[in-house]
């Protein structure tokens, strides 16, 4: 008996929508796509409930046709390619058509639109992929399509969807790449009936100002450069300005949002020397490129583009982001006259040059696992118990290392703490019980501090605003992405709150691990940002303390992160080494 039968086409329509539809914001993309590749110079998006219960895009574009109006949500049907080999020429922003068809089958849609040459326009509704009805109908120029309750015929994935403000956040993020690679677009942006964006017509710059912040264009520097591979023009920000947070990098292909490891290297190697390692510079690059060279059908949602020259490209780039650092006298200033790999300290005479030594353990043996200071969590735990139970005998005595680690030393054994990682696991589960109990204690600051945000990163500590109050925050917006602390928890320093805040803010766009509460990554970014650095110097009544603090703690052999504390070496494993 056969087994094998074709899905439904209504069955394979939801299929595909769970490949191209992953949430409200993925609709914005392809609808907001659409009226651009239909050559729109205005653009509204109408959003109610975060994409859940409307998204209504209008534009000015050219319109379909009564028979097209249907085709439109055909799977596969789409008026940018021909053939196979246009896949590999792709000028326009939409190519595969299975999106109108993906969106149509897990929602209710009206769509409204009209030819600039015809009088009448065309009205259809579609429920589920099925169309209830269509007609002739007056309207405007361009299209308008309404796109309701999303995803309500399949309660499960509706039911994975974030709150309003996580939602509200990711369209946000899809209008401003969309806003900033089309700045010749005209475009707004409604939440709940409350104006968000009003972007005019403009340049690149000043759409960079718009949709990111009033204080940024200082900050910008230009970049350009025209090769046969590639031509490129944007804007890097200067070094002083580089975040710790990600946020504001931004790569277009021909006008495309993309994602590239090989070209954010290429520009975060250029800044080398200029910031530190934990800091990450902003940057608007346009990338303009020959189609035939590059492929843009590897991922669903066509943030992926793979280059034929990457290598190339990656030097380009690279080269080009490093001249205009030079040009504008950011970088460093550099001697070309001397090169340095032959600055080599040269002996005197009559001094005999000594030979280097190689110093080699005859008794070492890789295959004896009990050279392992640290074989397992448990082994770990157990040195846990030995600290406690070496706490019964004050004798023991107390050594900074290098300012990096402790070194507690009794009659019988050494402990070696990693001073950092200890002081983020006291205070990782400080915050996390402070949290949890709402008991957090909060130091009035003499003076308020006031720091600046981006447009995004505002929405983001609007949304933590609570659970930051929770943990000693005291804080009010003041100005448009300006916050004024008025208090901050306590270990926290005033002079870092701006760092504190912006590694909050990295947190919760990097990890979209459900798994991990939020509480949890409130308290794990406070204690990364709070700890103490390395190379304190801590004096023995500091070491003391941070000895006792850490034994208490719940978990006291790793980091929050799940990286070790500590290592011992008992006065067996000393013997050893000198057998």
């Amino acid at each position: 008996m056969d087994i094998i039968q074709l899905l439904p086409d209504h069955v394979a329509n939801q299929i595909a929508a769970g490949e191209v539809i992953q949430r409200p914001s993925s609709v914005v993309k392809e609808t907001l796509e659409n009226s651009l590749d239909s050559g729109a110079t205005e653009i509204q998006l109408y959003i109610k409930e975060a994409g859940k219960t409307l998204i209504h895009v209008i534009d000015n574009g050219c319109g379909m046709s009564s028979n097209d109006v249907v085709k439109c949500f055909e799977r596969h049907a789409t008026s940018k390619i021909q053939s196979a080999d246009d896949l590999f020429a792709i000028q326009t922003m939409g190519f595969r058509g299975e999106a109108m068809a993906s969106i149509a089958a897990i929602s209710h849609i009206e769509l409204e639109t009209k030819l600039i040459q015809e009088e009448l326009g065309t009205k259809i509704i579609i429920e589920g992929g099925n169309i209830i009805s269509k007609n002739d109908h007056a309207c405007s120029n361009g299209t308008a399509i309404k796109i309701k309750n999303l995803f309500y015929n399949i309660p499960a994935r509706r039911k994975f969807l974030k709150s309003n403000n996580v939602e509200m956040r990711h369209i946000t993020e899809e209008f401003n790449r969309i806003a900033l690679s089309h700045p010749e677009c005209k475009m707004q942006l409604f939440h709940d009936n409350k104006e968000i964006y009003f972007l005019p017509k403009t340049r690149f710059r000043q759409r960079i100002v718009n949709v990111i912040g009033l204080k940024n264009n200082e900050r910008l520097v230009p970049i350009e450069e025209e090769t046969s591979l590639v031509k490129i023009n944007g804007f890097i920000c200067k070094p002083e300005f580089a975040k710790r947070t990600r946020g504001e990098q931004y790569i277009f292909v021909n006008k495309r949002f993309i994602k590239n490891y090989h070209i954010q290297s290429a520009i975060s190697k250029a800044f080398e020397g200029l910031i530190s390692s934990n800091h990450h510079p902003s940057y608007f690059i346009n990338l303009v490129v020959d189609s035939t060279t590059i492929d843009v059908n590897i991922h669903p949602t066509k943030t992926e583009i793979k280059f034929e020259d990457e290598k190339s490209i990656y030097a380009i780039i690279r080269s080009t982001v490093k001249k205009s650092l030079g040009q504008y006298n950011i970088s460093p200033s550099i001697d070309f006259l001397q090169e340095n790999s032959f600055n080599v300290n040269i002996p005197a005479e009559n001094i005999p040059i000594k030979e280097p030594k190689i110093k080699v353990n005859p008794l070492y043996n890789p295959f004896n696992e009990d050279n392992e200071s640290i074989k397992n969590a448990d082994s770990l735990n157990q040195q846990i118990e030995l600290i406690k139970e070496d706490d019964l005998d004050h004798n023991s005595k107390f050594i900074q290392l290098n300012k990096r680690y402790i070194l507690k030393i009794n009659q019988d054994a050494i402990f070696i703490i990693h001073q950092r990682r200890a002081n983020q696991r006291i205070l990782y589960e400080y915050y996390l019980k402070s949290i949890k109990n709402l008991n957090t204690e909060s130091q009035k600051l003499l003076f308020p501090v006031k720091i600046s945000l981006s447009n995004q990163e505002s929405k983001i500590i609007e949304e933590l605003k609570e659970d930051l109050h929770k943990i000693g925050f005291v804080f009010n917006l003041v100005e448009a992405n300006k916050l004024s602390f008025e208090g901050v928890p306590v270990n926290c320093n005033k002079d870092n709150i701006q760092n504190i805040i912006e590694d909050i803010i990295e947190q919760f766009k990097e990890n979209n691990d459900v798994s991990i509460s939020q509480d949890h990554r409130l308290a794990l970014s406070l204690s990364s940002s709070i700890a103490v650095k390395d190379y304190k110097q801590f004096t023995e009544k500091e070491m003391i303390k941070l000895n006792t603090e850490l034994i208490n703690c719940d978990q006291p052999s790793f980091s929050p992160k799940g990286k070790p504390i500590m290592v011992n070496f008992n006065i067996n494993d000393i013997d050893k080494f000198f057998k």
